[in-house]
């Protein structure tokens, strides 16, 4: 078992929110990330209506969201739940001045020029982000997928594995994009995928996306309303 949460007042406290398969992914993430001299303590995350129990996952404790801002010292978490919903929800609930959202960079990620990103986002194996992208807070994005350069990602969006999002896009709030879906180039005709839209697996997008729609399929079409 790791070291259990709290036990050096003056210890970091690094904590993953959400204890499902993301994040058991992103666990060994967030420790290569900050592999330093200094001693931390790594914890999962539930939200207090769980209960946890003596529980540990992957030798891991796990702690209810309460406890984690009782602890003394600093603190830091991210929040790995892909409802993007449960991201906000649960992102508001924690003071500023209590404990800091961290972004995740995996060894892999490549992040080239100028590039604006938000607290709290997640960068899976094998990400990029190329150049003078603006991407808002707690933004996920899975293995293999890509942001090329002046797109606009809103908050708590979420890009599934092997996503590719060309240029000159804007994504806004809380859109899902599936698995393998590919958003075309808005240099010469501006694509805007509008707020709490859906992008199926496979999707391949040549225009814009209205506010809340489910689009699937090459070309993607519209088969109805979030």
């Amino acid at each position: 078992m790791r070291p259990s949460s709290g036990a050096h007042e003056h210890m970091k406290t690094i904590g993953v929110i959400g204890a499902g398969g993301f994040g058991r992914e992103v666990m060994p993430l967030v420790r290569k990330m900050m592999n330093d001299q200094e001693e931390k303590d790594f914890v999962f995350i539930v939200e207090d209506e769980y209960d946890t129990g003596t529980q540990t996952i992957n030798e891991y404790n796990v702690i209810k969201l309460s406890d984690f801002l009782k602890i003394k010292g600093e603190k830091y978490y991210c929040i790995a739940i892909g409802d993007s919903k449960i991201r906000e929800r649960i992102s508001t609930k924690i003071p500023e001045n209590m404990a800091t959202p961290i972004s995740v960079f995996s060894e892999t990620h490549i992040s080239l020029d100028q590039n604006m990103i938000g607290p709290g986002a997640i960068f899976s194996n094998f990400t990029h982000v190329t150049s003078n992208a603006k991407i808002g807070k707690h933004f996920h994005c899975n293995i293999y997928s890509y942001v090329a350069h002046d797109v606009v990602i809103g908050d708590y969006v979420t890009f599934g594995p092997g996503v590719k999002c060309n240029g000159h896009v804007v994504v806004e709030d809380h859109v899902y994009i599936g698995t393998g879906a590919i958003i075309k180039d808005g240099t010469h005709s501006p694509i805007t995928i509008g707020q709490g839209a859906i992008i199926g697996m496979g999707a391949v997008v040549t225009k814009s996306v209205a506010p809340g729609e489910i689009v699937v399929g090459n070309p993607a079409r519209p088969i109805k309303k979030n």
